[in-house]
């Protein structure tokens, strides 16, 4: 003995050791914990599903699995012997033959009076009762069976259990228990005969599908519940019966006979009775399904009263929680309690608390959607519930409860929707269900359903009464769409649920006020674009109405239109903005989502017609008619002896081209230069309202904090403060961009467009534009100096003597300082213009390309530009009498409606421009229209995808894209009329 104990001990560490080599390999080898998924269906029926394992596992011998799947019971014939520790539970055990019958508890065996039923157990006629046990609980040798005495006194009857003998149901004859005819057996109730017809129709008409079903619950129940309605006024079985015909969607049909139609008949019946609650289509003992089927019924229920409390968003007097009750009912009409109304009742898809409450904080549009299997739905809805729901005023001295009405979109009326036509046609209920898995069983109320129906929509709509201050309502009206669903395979079927609460106002006037605006300045834009096109067809000077200038009128007309709108809906969005997040007693709702469909359409028509202007505005921009007049003129050389005649001769320098050049160029870049900066534009906007959180302010609540909790519910963006916010943000933004651009930049950094004006004095080179047939802009470059082909030194002099004021001014004029001009030419000019720009404007090709013809061509061009040089510098110092001009100042209604009152006709005029307006032909001269363009384009692409960040990508993209145009196609332009190569236009 002694030498064993240290062999034991070894033995021991080794063990431990062992064990621990094996953990830790486990551990180094990263093992996945797998296990094969069981469910309880999985088991045959000789297995259990343990819940501890998680796996199915075999029963013992002589036994099978039980209904739940969950443990084994014995077999038909056996008994219990024991219960064991282990996960069998029991040991079974056959019963003799002189005892062959199970007893109720499964634990003994017995002798039976008479057969067996299929359990193995002992059975009694009807009437009887089956007694194994004495009083004291000893088992009997032999089985009794009692029978109860089913006459008077006694009047009894066997229970549901079969065990005990109780008093019969009081609507069975007084002196017995038995209904005998003509009495009617329904529901283990005696009704007397003659009292309703036994013939009803247990269909539930399924519309959706096309088909009825003729329902278990409604063949066990709907007689029952309607005669112990009718005939006993029974309460419970008069909800019963009402519930009923909810699961048939409150329907009526041709038939007197089905649920609704029972009903309806024993409600009439009660018309003689007082109403309850002194509601008239509340009869006493039945519940309220209905209002009324008058027609306008509807508008008064839901127009008429508004609600005795008021709803503020700020202040002492501060109320945004809306408080509901449901008075909630089995199917079996048994009330079950109050709940209030907020939680899981009518909201099916599983949210946090603080999400699910948000759906009644008063202002908060709230909508959740979620998915459910049909297999969810048949485990958590077995039966279903039934709810009578409340809005709870919560008076001061006396709780008031005030019934929301109800509308279900599937109700017909001899099989005609009618609550999908106007409101005059509505009929409106209360009582509504979520999920119906019970009347869809056609064998048995235990049988897997045929069809599920389910709540697939529940919103409950606020009307705020007009023109009120103080925040009143009309009673909420809650509306039901329910679906029903063909069960096919529960397990990979689903169904989608929405819950939404949503808020409305009579926006009747709004519209009309919008309308009216509209109406009202596009009959101003009318105007406008008529004085526009007179004006264009006197700068044309073309005196006839022709298709072109229709279409002339068309293109102004969309771009003035399209003004009127964007000022519109940007003012409509704003409004709406300030004075619904502002408010303090709810005086303004935002539309609905289907509201704003006209607006958006507005929005869409602004851009539309932006577009078109902007696109005329480009076309125009790049192919004005343009010239570089350059004043400069040769300078002789030094003198030479030709050695041949002796003679002394003076060559004259050619004069240089780069001052040509360089102006072109410089114009070039100033082609698509803006008062703004698009990228830090761009930049600003998304920072506003991504980062800063400003998107927040467009959302469907009364609240104006900008930065929101992940766990609080985020209610769905409104279109109107959608687009407000961000159109008036991208202005903002934008005209502080202008405006600093405008008083400290130019003023105080750089102003490239006064900066090209000294550029061509110091260039000695004058710029002519034609932005129409005899209508342009003259930027007047001569040099006061003579010359600009000089070297440093010189250069640096003249413009010293320029600072110092000892030569002349720039102007065009003798002692002013006015270089630009707008200028209303003459016809006969425009005529001598074109005649020359007709050989100018032909392109030369690179000279390797070309031949001797191409050469001549190039040489007629080069006359010409010279020729057009000529003309137009001695046009300018007035040397054509037949040509000459007068300068002058512009009238300041001339200026305010772009129209000149004179007609050149035999002088041109040149208006004195101090403002520079010949960047009209830029985009710098266009700032307002690009803002109003890329506003509306940032804007509609968020509208169409609800994304700020998509929005900017793409208005940047567009905005490269068509920078890229201008600069192209103006720079083709300008290549082509100054016959500058494009090789020099960097």
């Amino acid at each position: 003995m002694a030498t064993g104990t240290p062999l034991f001990v070894v033995n021991g560490h080794m063990v431990h050791f062992t064990l621990f080599l094996l953990i830790y390999t486990e551990l180094l080898q990263c093992q996945q914990f797998l296990i094969p998924f069981k469910a309880p269906s999985d088991c045959s029926v000789e297995e259990f599903f343990d819940v501890s394992s998680l796996s199915c596992v075999s029963c013992g011998s002589n036994q099978r699995q039980s209904t739940t799947g969950l443990s084994c019971i014995c077999q038909t014939g056996y008994k219990t012997t024991n219960l064991t520790t282990d996960k069998l539970s029991i040991t079974c055990e056959k019963c003799p033959i002189d005892n062959p019958a199970v007893t109720k508890d499964g634990f003994d065996c017995i002798r039976c009076p008479s057969g067996l039923n299929d359990e193995g157990k002992c059975q009694c006629p009807p009437g009887n009762i089956l007694v194994e046990r004495d009083i004291n609980g000893n088992l009997l040798g032999d089985a009794r069976c009692e029978a109860c005495n089913e006459d008077k006194p006694a009047l009894s009857v066997p229970n549901i259990g079969g065990d005990r003998c109780e008093r019969c149901q009081a609507t069975f004859i007084k002196t017995s228990c038995t209904c005998t005819a003509p009495n009617v057996l329904a529901g283990g109730l005696c009704f007397p005969p003659g009292s309703l017809s036994t013939n009803v129709n247990p269909s539930v008409n399924y519309a959706q599908l096309k088909f009825n079903v003729q329902s278990a619950w409604f063949v066990e129940n709907l007689y029952s519940s309607s005669a112990a309605c009718l005939i006993f006024s029974n309460l419970t079985a008069c909800q019963a019966l009402g519930n009923m015909c909810v699961m048939n969607m409150h329907s009526f049909s041709g038939l007197s006979t089905d649920a609704c139609g029972l009903f309806n008949t024993i409600f009439r019946s009660r018309a003689a009775l007082s109403s309850i609650q002194d509601i008239s289509y509340w009869r006493a003992t039945l519940p309220w399904l209905y209002y009324g089927d008058e027609p306008g019924l509807a508008s008064r229920v839901l127009q008429t009263d508004p609600v005795p409390i008021t709803f503020s968003f700020r202040g002492k007097k501060k109320n945004t929680e809306i408080q509901m009750l449901a008075a909630v009912y089995n199917v079996r009409g048994e009330f079950l309690r109050w709940e209030s109304v907020g939680r899981t009742n009518l909201q099916l898809c599983p949210q946090p608390t603080t999400k699910q409450a948000a759906a009644f904080s008063f202002g908060t549009a709230y909508q959740e959607s979620c998915d459910f299997s049909l297999a969810e739905l048949i485990v958590a809805h077995p039966e279903p519930l039934f709810y009578d729901v409340f809005m709870d005023l919560a008076g001061n001295e006396e709780r008031k409860i005030l019934p929301l009405p109800t509308l279900v979109q599937n109700q017909q009326y001899n099989g005609r929707f009618i609550n999908q036509d106007t409101m005059r046609n509505w009929y409106l209920s209360r009582r509504i269900l979520l999920v119906d898995t019970l009347s869809g069983r056609e064998k048995s109320t235990i049988s897997s359903p045929k069809v599920i129906r389910v709540a697939t929509s529940i919103k409950i709509r606020f009307q705020l009464v007009p023109r009120t201050q103080e925040g009143q309502i009309f009673p909420p009206l809650m509306m039901v769409t329910y679906t029903d669903v063909l069960v096919k395979d529960i397990n990979t079927q689903t169904v989608s649920t929405t819950f939404a609460v949503e808020y409305e106002m009579d926006h009747t006037e709004a519209r009309t006020k919008t309308d009216t605006a509209l109406g009202v300045m596009g009959g101003m834009a009318v105007i406008y674009s008529l004085l526009k096109t007179v004006s264009w067809k006197r700068r044309i000077a073309s005196p006839l109405i022709d298709v072109e200038t229709i279409v002339k009128f068309l293109l102004l007309y969309s771009g003035d239109l399209a003004n009127v709108f964007f000022v519109v809906t940007v003012g409509t969005g704003v409004y709406w903005l300030i004075f619904y997040k502002a408010q303090q007693f709810v005086s303004v709702l935002l539309p609905l989502p289907s509201q704003e469909e006209q607006f958006v359409t507005y929005i869409g028509c602004a851009f539309a017609l932006k577009a078109v202007q902007f696109l005329h505005k480009l076309i125009l921009q790049v192919s004005v008619d343009i010239f570089l007049i350059d004043w400069e003129r040769p300078r002789c050389k030094a003198s030479k002896t030709v050695q041949a005649t002796k003679e002394t001769k003076r060559d004259s320098s050619p004069v240089s081209i780069w001052r040509t050049y360089f102006v072109a160029n410089e114009w070039n870049e100033l082609q698509t230069i803006r008062k703004i900066s698009p990228t830090f534009q761009i930049m600003a906007v998304l920072f506003f309202l991504e980062v800063l959180g400003f998107s927040n302010l467009a959302l469907r609540d009364p609240w104006s904090t900008l930065e929101r909790s992940p766990q609080d519910y985020s209610p769905p963006y409104s279109q109107i403060l959608r687009y407000a916010l961000a159109a008036t943000l991208w202005l903002c933004i934008g005209l502080l961009q202008v405006i600093f651009f405008t008083v400290f930049y130019e003023h105080f950094v750089e102003d490239k467009i006064r900066q090209f004006v000294d550029l061509c004095s110091v260039s000695n080179i004058s710029l002519l534009l034609f932005s129409h047939r005899c209508f342009g802009y003259y930027i007047h470059g001569r040099s006061v100096h003579g010359h600009a082909d000089t070297n440093m030194e010189e250069m640096n002099n003249n413009l010293k003597r320029e600072r110092e004021s000892l030569c002349g001014q720039r102007g065009l004029l003798p002692n002013t300082d006015i270089q630009t001009f707008q200028v209303s030419f003459t016809n006969h000019l425009r005529i001598q213009y074109d005649r020359i720009q007709d050989s100018l404007i032909r392109r030369n090709r690179p000279s390797r390309l070309m031949d001797a013809s191409t050469a001549n061509l190039s040489e007629l061009q080069f006359r010409a530009y010279n020729t057009m040089n000529y003309f137009l510098g001695s046009f300018i110092d007035h040397a054509h009498p037949d040509m000459d001009y007068m300068v002058k100042d512009k009238l300041a209604l001339e200026r305010v409606i772009g129209m000149e009152f004179l007609e050149p006709i035999d002088k041109s005029i040149f208006y004195n421009d101090e403002s520079h307006s010949f960047s009209d032909v830029l985009f710098y001269g266009n700032e307002s229209t690009l803002l109003i363009f890329d506003t509306l384009f940032f804007c509609v692409v968020d509208l169409g995808s609800q994304s700020f960040v998509l929005a900017a990508i793409l208005t940047y993209v567009q905005q490269v894209i068509f920078r890229f145009i201008r600069n192209a196609l103006g720079r083709q332009n300008l290549a082509r009329k100054t016959l500058v190569d494009q090789r020099f236009l960097i």
